[in-house]
């Protein structure tokens, strides 16, 4: 919507906005000038000064054609060497003002053992300064979205980031430290998660599959070993499995020959069974205005204990009652308290996050990697959440990258009515791209979607700077000027809009360039990436942008002579 306003104004109001302010000066008089006027004369000679002097090393840069092919064949190799230091990502971990905590008791564990040590961690966090609440849950994970007793949850919304100094990510490490004391439970905090509907937990997140068929222990085995060797791996922290088979459960075993002779059908009794033990939703009933469920359970005294279920009964088919001890024994076993599939394959959820310094992309390398090595015949990883998206969006910024160069071809080319002429803006872009990948290296941040956006906006604002010189190049052209003269003339005539234009523009990224607080990384990113591809793509492209509109120039201009000669020798035989 700003572009199409600003469109509208340049073609509606500036013009007439011209028409009403820039009036006709009168050099015969001398008045005396303000201060704003001597200020722009000192300005002007200063300028004209720097036109003179670009002028002379832009015509000796065009006297020497090989210094175009080498800018042009450094920056390019420049650009592609720098896609293999910069880090790559997807999308950056916020700093939302909110930290999750994550609470695993020993399997087994009541619901109040869960909740004291919730209540520990809420005592060893209220008190800091930077924490404004702390809400528990008990009963329920937020990583595994697993309801069990021994599972717990917590959020803790942080003060306003101009109210304390540290980040999410920091704070995160200070009360790792600050609740290592508690032993009561396994205690994991992770910030949220960037894009909600992916995942539970920002990092990266993964499902270990076992395609064997094997049991519940074999699988826990290669999942503790494989997450050892990724947190023994530099580039990853805090990985954790929330796969644990050894929740202690009872194996209800029923002989079905024993059932059948006494006219027992096996669904119905085991429905029947879940209705005393757990409960049964039946039907709703008003009273007092509001609407009541009814739902059908054994009332507590009979469900206390394990052993109580033997003294429960199931009607068989001639409508008697049979008690389950009758054609039902049990065991008591051991196994997970959830059973996930991912693929249709049993699998164990993994997650974890980059080591502080290391980008999303380097972290998912880094796992394959280890996964290759150790994960044994039969086993296999997935990726899910956020990871997934970022995996198969890889080669997605290139093809859009690719498809706006094409489109801009095609609308130069149709303007221009030539084939070659819109090579000159195409080739001037690496510079840019070049100085988009420096500037992020240079501050420590990554390739990441936002960065990439950047570099989308950068084919339009450095094309632009490219189709002014050649546009007043080709007027030159066809009013009989030479190829290098018009080329001259062209840079040094738009000179001054493209620098003003360019300092414009990169002066009003700084502030995303230095943003902080909500969304401060993805600002960062889009900010530092335009600002670096601008920088260098305008002071590289105003020396660049006329020696190439020399070079196909000239091939343009010879071909059409060549074309014009065969004509000619045609029509003369």
């Amino acid at each position: 919507m700003a572009i199409v306003i600003s469109g509208v104004n340049a073609l509606t109001l500036s013009p007439a906005l011209c028409a009403l302010m820039l009036k006709p000066v009168s050099h015969d008089k001398k008045v005396k000038k303000s201060l704003l006027a001597r200020f722009f004369d000192g300005f002007n000679k200063r300028y004209d000064h720097l036109e003179r002097r670009y002028k002379i090393n832009l015509r000796l840069f065009l006297n020497r054609r090989f210094l175009t092919y080498a800018s042009l064949i450094i920056f390019c190799l420049a650009t592609w060497g720098m896609t293999f230091v910069l880090p790559s990502g997807f999308i950056p971990n916020e700093d939302q003002g909110m930290i999750y905590v994550n609470v695993d008791a020993p399997p087994g564990a009541t619901l109040e053992r869960s909740e004291a040590a919730l209540s520990k961690v809420q005592a060893a966090l209220l008190p800091l300064e930077e924490v404004e609440t702390v809400s528990t849950l008990a009963g329920y994970s937020l990583m595994t979205e697993t309801e069990g007793a021994s599972f717990g949850m917590g959020m803790i919304n942080l003060k306003p980031w101009n109210e304390r100094e540290q980040t999410a990510e920091e704070l995160m490490r200070i009360y790792a430290d600050r609740v290592s004391h508690i032993k009561d439970a396994d205690i994991q905090f992770f910030l949220p998660p960037t894009v909600p509907g992916f995942g539970n937990a920002s990092g990266f997140e993964l499902r270990l599959q076992d395609k064997t068929a094997g049991t519940f222990a074999e699988l826990d085995e290669v999942a503790k070993s494989f997450v050892a060797k990724l947190n023994a791996d530099p580039r990853l922290s805090g990985v954790t499995s929330g796969f644990n088979p050894n929740f202690p459960q009872y194996l209800l075993r029923v002989d079905l020959a024993k059932a059948a002779k006494l006219g027992i059908d096996v669904n119905e009794s085991m429905e029947t069974l879940q209705s005393y033990v757990g409960s049964f939703y039946s039907s709703n009933f008003v009273r007092f205005g509001q609407m009541y469920k009814v739902m059908l359970q054994a009332a507590p005294e009979y469900r206390m204990n394990p052993e109580d279920l033997f003294g429960l009964y199931a009607k068989n088919k001639e409508g008697n009652m049979v008690p389950y001890s009758n054609f039902m024994t049990m065991e008591r076993v051991y196994g997970p308290s959830q059973i996930t599939r991912y693929n249709l394959f049993t699998s164990a959820m993994i997650t974890g996050e980059q080591a502080p310094g290391v980008s999303s992309g380097e972290a998912l390398e880094a796992v394959e990697e280890i996964a290759a090595e150790v994960l044994p015949r039969g086993y296999d990883i997935e990726w899910s959440g956020v990871a997934r998206e970022e995996k198969e969006s890889g080669g997605q910024s290139l093809v859009i990258f690719a498809i706006c160069l094409v489109f801009v071809y095609l609308l130069l080319a149709a303007q221009y009515e030539s084939l070659l002429l819109p090579l000159p803006v195409i080739l001037s872009l690496p510079a840019g791209v070049f100085g988009s990948f420096l500037l992020l290296y240079v501050v420590g941040l990554e390739n990441n979607i936002y960065a990439q956006v950047a570099l989308v906006m950068l084919i339009g604002l450095l094309g632009k700077n490219a189709i002014l010189i050649i546009e007043v190049a080709n007027q030159c052209r066809k009013e009989g000027v030479s190829i290098m003269g018009a080329a001259i003339q062209g840079a040094t005539s738009r000179l001054r809009p493209i620098l003003m234009t360019s300092f414009a523009f990169i002066s009003g990224l700084i502030p995303l360039a230095v943003a902080s607080g909500a969304g401060a990384l993805g600002n960062r990113s889009i900010g530092t990436a335009a600002a670096g591809g601008m920088l260098i793509g305008t002071f590289v492209g105003i020396f660049l942008i006329p020696g190439l509109y020399v070079i196909f120039e000239s091939l343009a201009t010879y071909l059409k002579e060549k074309k014009q000669k065969a004509n000619e020798e045609e029509y003369e035989f």
